[in-house]
């Protein structure tokens, strides 16, 4: 098994590698998904502003701990980008064009491959901005070295999840082929993610939990680091991550047996 880790990881580097050397011969795109970051924060910023102007506050949270929130969001966000979008958007491309028969015909795991061959450093503004956004509101809160360590647990179960769903909503294109709506409407519904879910009325609360995970994404991560984090919902949020994860397997295996490949 040790073996199979350290074959997996040369291949992540060299696709990686490969990745970033194609990408880095356009250093301008960098500057400009930098600004177009910087531009989406503050965006964000100023809507999460414009409702404690008045003094307003959403349940529980002060405009510092919101911020927390906020930055996790766009942690996620840059982590989708970098590395989500650029991989799991290519599915439908190699199903619409044949290609995807190459990729099973290779001797490693094809869900490994569809979803690491390639990254994009377009997204790194955004881990960077969303992390110094955090640090900054937790160094205001006065937020000790311990809960940086324990967001990490539910921070790290978030991005397993928003992966399961993404690759699970790719796999959907052997069927549909065209899901570009679909992933669209998925985009809309995690943007609520930004806000800690005090923000809204019990129903939505209610979906963005049990239905669309959007809470087990950012405010139980949030809540950890505040140091009001309750174990049932991060063990929930392992739960969810890991069984997602599982199913994503299960969801790609199941797919490819209505596969129809570009020989047949």
């Amino acid at each position: 098994m040790a073996t199979n880790m350290r074959r997996y990881l040369q291949v992540l580097k060299l696709f990686w590698g490969a990745a970033i050397s194609a990408e880095l011969e356009y250093r301008i795109n960098f500057v400009l998904a930098a600004l177009s970051s910087l531009g989406n924060l503050a965006g964000s910023w100023f809507g999460l502003f414009l409702f404690y102007r008045t003094g307003y506050r959403f349940s529980g949270y002060s405009w510092e701990e919101a911020l927390v929130v906020l930055g996790i969001f766009t942690v996620l966000q840059g982590f989708s980008s970098t590395f989500l979008a650029p991989n799991l958007s290519r599915i439908v491309d190699r199903v619409q064009q044949g290609t995807l028969d190459f990729v099973l015909l290779k001797p490693i795991n094809s869900q490994f491959w569809l979803s690491a061959n390639t990254v994009s450093p377009w997204g790194i503004p955004d881990l960077i901005f969303g992390a110094a956004l955090v640090l900054y509101a937790a160094n205001k809160l006065g937020v000790g070295i311990g809960n940086y360590f324990l967001t990490a647990i539910p921070l790290l179960f978030g991005t397993i999840t928003l992966y399961s769903i993404w690759f699970m909503l790719g796999a959907t294109s052997i069927w549909f082929v065209k899901i570009y709506n679909v992933t669209e409407v998925l985009r809309g519904l995690l943007e609520a993610g930004r806000f800690p879910m005090a923000a809204y009325p019990a129903a939505y609360r209610f979906f963005f939990t049990f239905v669309v995970p959007v809470a087990f994404l950012t405010t139980v991560p949030a809540e950890a680091m505040l140091g009001r984090g309750e174990i049932v919902w991060i063990a929930g949020a392992g739960i969810l991550a890991i069984g997602l994860l599982l199913f994503s397997r299960y969801f790609w295996q199941f797919a490819l047996r209505f596969y129809t490949s570009a020989s047949s």
